[in-house]
């Protein structure tokens, strides 16, 4: 006998090395275009790495530098959760990761992997709760180091954390820039943890996002389980490549709401039965 059909929703996601704001080689200030572009996405979730939590040089010297902290400019009322995991810090300010989400985060925390103050490595993770989600939706945000033996640590806090933190039966969502063009961490989320990579289940190869100008090396990612994958986009051309110095990945994905169509039906039926009550009445 096949199993009833089980309702879904859509759920879209982002992950963007933001580069505090700049355009490739510090030559411009564009958060304001990359606000524009992300809010054209229409994305649910946002995962962003190297955003400026605050910089009092950049603040005073900069014409069209937000009143605001950049989470709070970016997020502008259409994400209104949002999460920050301070990373680097230094005297002029701090910058490090975020999540911006349309959906309330129930909890979350950072855990500061970096290898020095001045650089911004972590896992931040986030619980979401989704109104038509049957239950909560983990997601974590990444930006890991540069070396082999710098990641393979914080590879290791990421695992752990799933181990303990993340029930085996939640849907997980886990983006950003991971500096690993080698691809051992998309094998070791997977072997150990069933994670897959959104581009390489749908075009068989992870996307390359580095240098935006030129993409030549995957070292952003999107790993998923427990949702399953509708489409995705390497966002590196126009407005991208005039942007940051990584492109941009988007993904959808179809989720459980654990409500199969059956009991959608009847549950329609009853509220019209309802309606004529009350009409009769």
């Amino acid at each position: 006998m096949s199993k009833p059909s089980t309702e879904t929703f859509e759920l879209r996601v982002m992950t963007y090395n933001i580069h505090k704001g700049f355009s490739a080689g510090n030559t411009r200030f564009v958060l304001h275009s990359m606000r524009k572009a992300m809010v054209q996405t229409e994305a649910d979730l946002i995962f962003l790495q190297e955003i400026q939590g605050e910089h009092a040089y950049r603040e005073r010297f900069i014409d069209d530098w937000p009143d605001i902290p950049q989470l709070q400019f970016l997020a502008g009322g259409i994400w209104p959760h949002q999460a920050y995991g301070k990373n680097a810090i230094y005297d002029a300010g701090h910058h490090g990761n975020a999540i911006l989400s349309k959906h309330p985060i129930v909890s979350w925390e950072n855990i500061n992997v970096s290898g020095n103050r001045l650089a911004s490595r972590s896992v931040l993770h986030g619980v979401i709760e989704h109104p038509k989600a049957q239950g909560p939706v983990h997601v974590v945000c990444i930006h890991f180091g540069l070396r082999a033996i710098e990641q393979r640590r914080q590879l290791g806090v990421l695992c752990e954390r799933i181990r303990s933190h993340v029930p085996n039966d939640a849907p997980l969502i886990i983006a950003g820039d991971f500096n690993d063009w080698s691809g051992q961490a998309g094998r070791q989320v997977h072997d150990d943890f069933g994670l897959s990579d959104v581009f390489v289940t749908l075009t068989r190869r992870p996307a390359k996002t580095y240098p935006v100008w030129l993409p030549l090396l995957p070292v952003d990612r999107i790993f998923y389980r427990g949702a399953r994958p509708t489409a995705c986009r390497c966002l590196s051309g126009n407005p991208w490549r005039r942007l940051s110095d990584h492109a941009a990945l988007y993904a959808s994905f179809a989720l459980d709401t654990g409500v199969s169509a059956g009991e959608r039906a009847v549950e329609g039926a009853k509220t019209v039965q309802t309606r004529r009550r009350r009409r009769v009445r």
